[in-house]
């Protein structure tokens, strides 16, 4: 079986079958196949996986995800979508993790490490040469299911 390109399943060249894996507590689809890049964290080979039907890379060891930018925000949209409509407040994010310095996994320079400007007080790191976001366990989440404070379609009447 071969994973296949941009799906979240593997297919068997021979019979033409096809194998999903089973989705994590944290919504991952974990694929198991190894890619060049190593978790900044652990230092052990990221694995692709995906969630919400996109494809990202996820550290089996720390739980982390690398996601790249212009995916990023396609999967919060569509983690939003999928949302039981129970927005979850999350705690203000540790001021200790903005000391934090990681190498981008493909690039090697630092990351930079910020809060993320939208819900879920969340620091994340990201490398803009690269074009990747790195998340700690359960961020991901966090953001998603954060209450949304943008304000579509109202319209203002004086």
């Amino acid at each position: 079986m071969r994973l296949a390109a941009d799906r979240d399943c593997f297919v068997c060249d021979y019979c033409k079958s096809v194998y999903l894996p089973e989705v994590n507590d944290e919504g991952v689809r974990v694929l198991n196949e190894p890619s060049d890049l190593s978790c900044p964290i652990c230092d052990v080979p990221l694995v692709h996986a995906s969630v919400a039907s996109e494809r990202i890379l996820y550290c089996t060891r720390c739980r982390g995800m690398l996601i790249k930018m212009e995916v990023f925000l396609i999967l919060i949209d569509e983690l939003r979508k999928q949302n039981d409509g129970h927005p979850v407040i999350a705690h203000a994010a540790d001021p200790r993790d903005l000391e934090r310095h990681i190498d981008c996994p493909e690039c090697h320079h630092p990351m930079d490490t910020h809060h993320y400007a939208g819900p879920g007080n969340v620091i994340l790191d990201d490398c803009s040469r690269c074009s990747w976001n790195w998340l700690d366990c359960g961020e991901l989440m966090k953001i998603a299911h954060a209450p949304d404070h943008t304000y579509n379609n109202v319209t203002v009447g004086w």
